[in-house]
C-alpha cells in the first residue's frame, strides 16, 4: 500500500446504533409489510464518516456525543478497534445514545427514521472544551444531525483558524448567511440542493445554476452529489460532472458518508477538487454494493485497485 502524506482530520457528528430491515418493499402508510430480515450495525452520519477516513488512511480525531449505556459503550469500543482519535467523545449521563430505524428495499433505496438521543445536546459549550482539536486538524467535515448551533459555533471557530470547514448539509435544515460563509465546501445531494436554492435538479445545466446560486452565498465548492449518475463539482476555475462508476446497488444507506469521508481524505492528501471528487466516487460505488453503514466502507487498498 503507497504511503499518503496526511494532514489532520477533525469529524464532528453523530453516532447512532442503525436497526435496520431488509424487504421487498418500502411500506406504504398503513401498511405492514412481513418477511424482512433484521440487522444491527453502528451508524450515524458523523460515526460512518469517520469511520471511512480511519479506513481510507485519514488522520481522524472524531467529536460526538453517547449516551452512557450499552451502544454508547459498543460505539467507544468500535472507533478505537477502526483507529480513531475519541479523546474529544462526550459521554451523556442523563439521554441515550441516538438510534435509526432504517427500512430497505430490493433495489437498495431507503427510508430512516431517527431517535437523536444524546447527538441533540452536543453542545458549543462541549466543544469548547474540545477546543484543542480543531486547533490540531487541517480540515473539518460536519453534518447535521447535531444542533445547528453547535455547527455554527464550530465552523466560525475553525474558519477564524484558517480550517477548511466541508459541510455535508445532511439532514438539509437552513443554513445561515455566516455559516455558508465560513465553509470551504458543501456537499448537498439532488434533494438537499433543490431545498436550499428552489432549483430541482434535472441536469447539468440546472446543477450548474444551483451551484452558483450556493456559491453566490459564500461557500468556496459545491458538491453537488448524484447517486448512481455522479457528483457535478463547482468553484474557483472548476464546473465539471464526474460520472460515477458502474455497479449493482446493494444498499445505498451510507453512501454520501462514504463519500464525503473519503473527498475529505483525498484533500488532505492535498489532491485537487476534482481528483479527490473521483476518488470519492469510487469509494461510494464500493460502499453501495454491500449492506450496512460502516460496515460498507471501504479500506485504502479496495479503492486504490478499484
Amino acid at each position: 500500500m503507497k504511503e499518503h502524506k496526511n494532514q489532520k482530520i477533525l469529524v464532528v457528528g453523530s453516532s447512532n446504533t442503525d436497526m435496520v430491515i431488509k424487504t421487498d418493499h418500502l411500506p406504504r402508510i398503513g401498511e405492514t409489510v412481513l418477511g424482512g430480515t433484521f440487522f444491527m450495525n453502528p451508524g450515524g452520519k458523523g460515526a460512518n464518516q469517520a469511520v471511512a477516513i480511519a479506513r481510507l488512511g485519514g488522520q481522524i480525531t472524531f467529536i460526538c456525543k453517547t449516551g452512557n449505556d450499552v451502544f454508547g459503550q459498543q460505539s467507544h469500543q468500535l472507533f478505537q478497534e477502526e483507529g480513531i482519535n475519541i479523546s474529544y467523545v462526550f459521554s451523556d449521563t442523563e439521554r441515550p445514545s441516538g438510534v435509526a430505524l432504517i427500512t430497505v428495499d430490493a433495489n437498495g433505496e431507503n427510508c430512516i427514521v431517527v431517535a437523536s438521543g444524546a447527538n441533540a445536546h452536543l453542545t458549543p459549550k462541549n466543544i469548547a472544551t474540545a477546543e484543542e482539536a480543531i486547533d490540531e486538524s487541517d480540515f473539518v467535515l460536519m453534518q447535521l444531525e447535531i444542533p445547528i448551533e453547535t455547527v455554527e459555533f464550530v465552523a466560525k471557530k475553525a474558519a477564524e483558524k484558517n480550517k477548511k470547514v466541508i459541510l455535508n448539509p445532511a439532514p438539509v435544515c437552513p443554513l445561515s448567511k455566516e455559516l455558508l460563509q465560513n465553509l470551504y465546501a458543501i456537499t448537498p445531494n439532488e434533494t438537499e440542493t433543490e431545498l436550499m436554492t428552489g432549483i430541482k435538479i434535472t441536469d447539468e445545466c440546472s446543477a450548474k445554476k444551483a451551484a452558483e446560486r450556493i456559491v453566490e452565498s459564500g461557500v468556496d465548492n459545491v458538491v453537488i452529489t448524484l447517486g448512481s449518475k455522479g457528483a457535478f463539482v463547482y468553484g474557483k476555475g472548476i464546473c465539471k460532472m464526474v460520472p460515477a462508476f458502474k455497479v449493482q446497488a446493494q444498499d445505498t444507506t451510507a453512501a454520501g458518508d462514504i463519500f464525503n469521508g473519503a473527498l475529505v481524505v483525498a484533500l488532505a492528501e492535498n489532491r485537487s477538487m476534482l481528483d479527490a471528487v473521483r476518488f470519492a466516487c469510487k469509494a461510494a460505488a464500493i460502499s453501495v454494493t454491500r449492506t450496512g453503514a460502516q460496515s460498507s466502507a471501504p479500506y485504502r487498498n479496495e479503492v486504490d485497485v478499484f
